[in-house]
């Protein structure tokens, strides 16, 4: 959670189609006709990326450029400490399905930003999100513990595991079934500093930060986080947002007002990859 706080469809294998020669005719010579021409499946785009920084830092995103037309991207943290298991087993909800039945039927497509422990918790969900063309999926950590202190009162990760903690959430959301995962990183609670971006290098991702916070996180009056939006949107901009129902109950609330607005106002909703795109 933050403490103030890419698309490729599965496409089906067409198989190759051939037509076979002619039969002879009894007045005149077979002609074979030349076979269909072979048609391939299409590589899967790559999302894109960012070059690393100076000395192989992880570069960091933080919005899409500015231009004339107007696009925003909605992104959702859906994050679970590794610690949180007997919580959800009492009956705590860190998930959030109405959010995203909302964003089906509103057509909104957004990025979620996904811990491994939470995938490992809603597996079904992981799935259904990472295989739905409306969403990508994004690492935000394996433990949802901090990179660095202090972090929001966040336990933090022990010290030279930052890659495995992005690695074993990668596997985790891909154990779950999901298809549409991008290689971007989303640190906890947004800290981080130039040792954590070095440490991070090797695993090739991009940080993915934001320009626009919410303010869900444990907040109570869904009229306020949509003004908060509503006011600091501006084309390019990047919104986090939660998809976690115990810390931001109100979320789907805000969205609700969000979406209707923005639309009239004439921007387009896109995925974190299309917004890097520019």
């Amino acid at each position: 959670m933050i403490g103030f706080t890419h698309k490729a469809a599965a496409l089906g294998v067409l198989g190759a189609v051939l037509v076979g020669c002619g039969q002879a005719q009894p007045t005149r010579t077979a002609v074979e006709r030349p076979p269909a021409p072979h048609v391939t499946e299409k590589p899967a785009k790559k999302p894109p990326a960012m070059a690393p920084g100076p000395g192989g830092l992880t570069p960091v995103f933080t919005r899409g450029p500015q231009r004339s037309t107007k696009v925003v991207a909605l992104s959702f943290d859906a994050d679970m400490t590794a610690d949180e298991g007997p919580r959800a087993a009492a009956g705590e909800h860190f998930d959030n399905p109405e959010l995203i039945a909302l964003l089906r039927r509103l057509k909104v497509p957004a990025t979620v930003f996904m811990t491994g422990r939470w995938a490992e918790e809603y597996p079904d969900q992981a799935r259904s999100i990472g295989t739905d063309p409306l969403f990508e999926i994004g690492n935000h950590s394996y433990s949802h513990y901090a990179f660095t202190t202090p972090c929001y009162g966040l336990p933090t990760v022990e010290e030279g595991t930052v890659r495995e903690e992005v690695q074993r959430a990668f596997g985790a959301i891909r154990a779950a079934g999901a298809r549409n995962v991008v290689p971007y990183f989303r640190f906890p609670g947004g800290c981080y500093d130039d040792a954590t971006l070095r440490a991070l290098g090797p695993e090739k991702v991009t940080a993915v930060q934001w320009d626009i916070v919410s303010g869900d996180a444990f907040a109570t009056d869904a009229d306020a986080v949509a003004e908060q939006v509503l006011d600091g949107v501006r084309s390019g901009s990047l919104v986090v947002m939660h998809c976690t129902r115990s810390a931001a109950p109100v979320t789907a609330d805000a969205v609700r007002q969000v979406v209707p607005e923005l639309r009239k106002r004439g921007y387009r909703f896109v995925k974190v990859s299309e917004l890097m795109a520019g």
